[in-house]
Order: C-alpha cells, then sequence, then structure tokens
C-alpha cells in the first residue's frame, strides 16, 4: 500500500451494536468453546487482534471458554 493512500477503514461497532454480534457468534458456535468444547465461561475472541488491524465482523469473532481464551492471550 502506497505511504500516500489512506488506511482503509476497519470495521468497530458501538456498544450495542457488539453485543448484539457478540450474541450472534455465541449461538453461531452453537454456545461452545471452539477450541476444547466446554460450555462454561465462554467469550468472543478476536482472531485477528484490534491493535493489529483486526475488525468487530463476524469472521474475525470466534466463541472460546475462558480459559482457551486467556491460552490464547498467553
Amino acid at each position: 500500500m502506497s505511504p500516500l493512500l489512506p488506511k482503509p477503514r476497519r470495521i468497530r461497532l458501538d456498544g450495542e451494536a457488539y453485543q448484539k454480534l457478540h450474541q450472534q457468534i455465541l449461538e453461531r458456535d452453537g454456545w461452545r468453546c471452539q477450541a476444547c468444547g466446554s460450555l462454561r465461561g465462554l467469550e468472543v475472541h478476536h482472531i485477528q487482534r484490534m491493535s493489529h488491524q483486526g475488525e468487530d465482523s463476524e469472521e474475525n469473532l470466534i466463541s472460546l471458554c475462558s480459559e482457551c481464551h486467556r491460552t490464547m492471550h498467553g
């Protein structure tokens, strides 16, 4: 990408829209951690971190239990 061209805008949702998407991701993933299959302590994880140009989008989110989520960031 040329340094003279503006960077494309990332998708970052407001709180209400993110909560709705969060719910959709949990439903899409069958209310299970996609790493270990747990049904407890579910969180939604950004596959590509927001700090690395990740987006609040269905393609970039996955359901993980708190333990697997911690491991991903570990």
